[in-house]
Formats: C-alpha cells, structure tokens, sequence
C-alpha cells in the first residue's frame, strides 16, 4: 500500500499548503497519482472473485446489432466538463487522462481489465469529471470502444456532463421496466455508449446486488474494450464496494488540496481486497453541480 499512501499523502499537503484565496486547476495528476499501477495491483491485494474475468457466459450480441436496438439521442457535451471539448483541451489537462488511458491500456494487456469502478473517499472530489473523461480519451484511439454507466443511483451526474437524457436508466432496467437495449444510449461518437442512472428510487443498494446488474455487465461486456462505472463516494454508502465486486479493478479519486488525509486512507483500506488499482490526484474546478453533489449526500 506505499504507494497508495504516498498519493493519499501528496494530496493532503497540498491542502495544507494551498492558500484559501488560491483557485483550484482543472487538472488530473496520473504522473504520481497513478504510482505504478502493475504494482499498485499486488501490493494491495489478489484478483477480484467476480469481475469480468468470471462471468456467465451470455448469448453473444454483436456491436452492430446493440446500435440498431439501442437509443440514438442527441447529446450536447457540457465544455466546462470536458478537457476534450474544445481548441483549449491541451491546456486544461488533456494529456493526463492519454498518460491515464495509457497505463490502464498496459495492464489489460497482461490482466484481465474490462470493468472499471471509479469512486472517492466523499462527494465533490471529482470522480464523474474523471469518468467522463477517461472515457473519452479511451475512445479517441482507434477502434476502441468504452460504455460509460452512472452507477451512482443516489446523485446521478453523468448525463449532465454528457448532455445526455437521464431516463430510461439503470434504475428503470434493474427494476425490471425495461430490457439493456432501452437504456444504453449512442452519442455522435459511435464508440461511446452511455447507461444513465435514470429515474430516482429509494433503494438503490438493494438493486445494484441483483441478478439483473450482474446479467447487465455480462451481456454489454464483450462488446467494448472497457466498461467504466461511476458509482457512488465510498464513506456514506456501501455501494461502490458492491460493485468493486462485480468488476475487475478499483479507481480511487482524491482531490488535491481537499481531501482530508485520515478520511481518503480508511476509505482505501475498504478497497484492499478489491484490486485498487491506484490513486488520481483530482484538481477539478469546484462548480456549482459539485457542491449540489455534496449537499444531496449530507442533506444541506
């Protein structure tokens, strides 16, 4: 766990070094948030029991034939979320998700490595700013293709960041209204396929330990490259762990100058058997979507 440490460490310097009047940077620091993923993996713990690696093998579905049944909505992407949305993409920390996409690219070529969750120790650290632009980074090289799912049934926020319609969503298909093909979505970029959360329930962490996840993730699996969920912040809920469990390795966001030591170490800790793959340094802009995040899940 050294180097976990080290980048839980390195984040809580910087806030105690960064002057209040100071603004954050739109940028994700892979270079040392990111310590080494191959080692990252067996120092904190085995392979996963579920994954992808253990799936149930499902009927096989073409890519060709999920876009004929899937939804075609049109998608505005919100720039202000985006590092690739625009001529400044370069400045505002672009080449941290390639370096990103990069490593994670090397460890599916010795590993299996298909299904990702990527989480945080709090709300407004910054993990659906990753999410969504890792996944665009992954797509940008050739014929690569990544669904995108908000896992995050308490606060879903990734289809603001997309431009994309909410509903129907994950909520809508584990509540068994709907079949996969209602709920994934095709943006303008074919490559990337998108799962909202969908309309709100009061028991998502009865619906994520289903079958019907479980069934989900094997059928859409073998279609895409990667599969990166966006679930919950790991201190309030239980639900990222649930779906650690069902995937093949663990992001873990902290956010630079913010994120309180103590609170980020037990929140990994929960991860050590999870096959944490590593650490993003996050020092996303703080707006005003992320301070609804924070208020939902404290109930101010």
């Amino acid at each position: 766990m050294s180097r976990i440490h080290d980048a839980l460490k390195k984040a809580a310097e910087e806030k105690a070094s960064q002057s209040p009047a100071s603004p954050a940077q739109t940028f994700v620091d892979v270079r040392e948030g990111i310590s080494r993923f191959a080692q990252a993996r067996n120092e904190v713990g085995t392979a996963p029991k579920n994954g992808s690696g253990n799936a149930v093998k499902q009927p096989c579905v073409r890519f060709e034939q999920l876009l004929k049944r899937c939804a075609h909505p049109k998608w505005t992407l919100d720039p202000a979320r985006s590092v690739f949305g625009g001529p400044d993409s370069k400045k505002f920390g672009a080449e941290p998700f390639r370096t990103l996409r990069s490593r994670l690219s090397q460890i599916a070529g010795t590993h299996v490595l298909k299904r990702i969750v990527i989480t945080s120790s709090v709300p407004a650290e910054g993990k659906t700013f990753v999410a969504a632009n890792l996944a665009q980074s992954i797509i940008r090289q050739p014929d690569r293709r990544v669904l995108l799912i908000d896992a995050d049934l308490r606060a879903s926020r990734l289809h603001v960041a997309l431009g994309a319609p909410s509903t129907p969503g994950l909520t809508d298909y584990l509540r068994g209204e709907v079949d996969e093909y209602a709920i994934i979505q095709s943006g303008p970029d074919e490559n990337l396929c998108f799962i909202p959360g969908g309309n709100d329930v009061s028991n998502p962490s009865e619906l994520l330990p289903s079958d019907r996840m479980r069934h989900l993730l094997d059928v859409v699996t073998p279609m895409f490259d990667f599969v990166i969920l966006d679930s919950p912040p790991a201190t309030p809920v239980h639900d990222p762990i649930v779906l650690a469990d069902l995937c093949d390795g663990v992001l873990f966001v902290v956010r630079a100058g913010v994120t309180d030591f103590e609170v980020a170490e037990r929140a990994v800790a929960e991860f050590r058997e999870k096959n944490l793959l590593g650490v993003v340094l996050n020092g996303a802009e703080q707006g005003a979507a992320y301070g609804e995040y924070y208020n939902h899940y404290t109930g101010r």
